[in-house]
């Protein structure tokens, strides 16, 4: 079904191209070739402008309709659709957290013979002027 509506939809483009190129704003197109009352009797109308303009509004609506088609189409219960990069990024796991120099790792037991840390000073060194 999903394969049938895009042919619709390459059909309705190819003819919506087609009748926008043959339209011409200055009055022009396809009206000025059959100049002598050829267009009534060929397309059945009098002015082949009415009937280029209503063709290609409908090709636009149809062209919108269609398009909105396929996307129900694809719309499933199980939830919202996801790229291929937001399932990879929902799949990845991050690495854990380095534990800060010094900090004690829990769960381990530090080893004895860890080598000992200098203080700090409690106060700062005046600075003299």
């Amino acid at each position: 079904m999903y394969t049938a509506i895009i042919i619709l939809i390459l059909l309705v483009c190819f003819l919506l191209a087609l009748v926008v190129l043959a339209q011409n704003p200055k009055g022009g197109g396809i009206s000025s070739q059959f100049s002598a009352g050829g267009a009534a009797s060929m397309m059945g109308v009098k002015r082949t402008g009415d009937l280029l303009e209503k063709l290609t509004w409908g090709f636009a609506i149809g062209l919108v309709v269609l398009s909105l088609g396929t996307h129900m189409l694809t719309r499933t219960t199980a939830g919202p659709l996801r790229s291929v990069n937001q399932q990879r990024a929902l799949e990845t796991r991050l690495p854990a957290p380095a534990p800060a120099p010094g900090a004690p790792v829990s769960g381990a037991i530090a080893p004895a013979t860890a080598p000992a840390q200098p203080a700090a000073p409690a106060t700062a060194p005046a600075v003299k002027k």
